[in-house]
């Protein structure tokens, strides 16, 4: 499972994290209130494509993808919601929809929404709908080294 993995990945770092368990949950929002965390501290990861290309999309539970905003910073024509078909194997050691955006273990860009950085510390799926990770937003800008544009609204 990713959650292995991701510790692993933290552990090696010398970054300090905390697994946050939880009863199931599948919407970041339903995430953000069975962990009992601010939804705007949750970071969803939403698989999003241009052309024959996806990406991680990362952005707070509370907000939604300006996607006109997110093809301007991305320097592509138009980007969409990628379907489930598109990405069910994509990321094989998740729970679909619980992806944590680490899209480099998975070869995929990751775009976080500017919002974040604003966040001392974030929490996101670690691969299950029962598990969050929480870890500094300078931390993860560090280990993940994602693309960062103002995309949500």
């Amino acid at each position: 499972m990713p959650v292995k993995r991701l510790k692993e990945t933290l552990d090696q770092a010398g970054i300090k994290y905390v697994l946050v368990s939880h009863s199931p949950a599948y919407t970041a929002q339903e995430v953000a209130a069975s962990a009992h965390v601010p939804g705007k501290e949750v970071a969803k990861t939403v698989i999003v494509r241009s052309g024959a290309s996806l990406a991680m999309a990362v952005l707070p539970a509370s907000k939604q993808i300006d996607f006109h905003k997110l093809a301007e910073g991305m320097k592509v024509k138009k980007v969409e919601l990628a379907t489930e078909e598109e990405f069910r194997g994509l990321c094989p050691d998740c729970e679909l929809g619980a992806m944590p955006p680490f899209g480099h273990f998975y070869g995929l860009e990751v775009i976080v929404d500017q919002v974040l950085e604003k966040d001392e510390e974030i929490y996101f799926n670690a691969g299950t709908h029962r598990e969050l990770l929480k870890m500094k937003y300078a931390d993860f800008q560090k280990t993940v080294s994602p693309k960062v544009v103002a995309f949500s609204h």
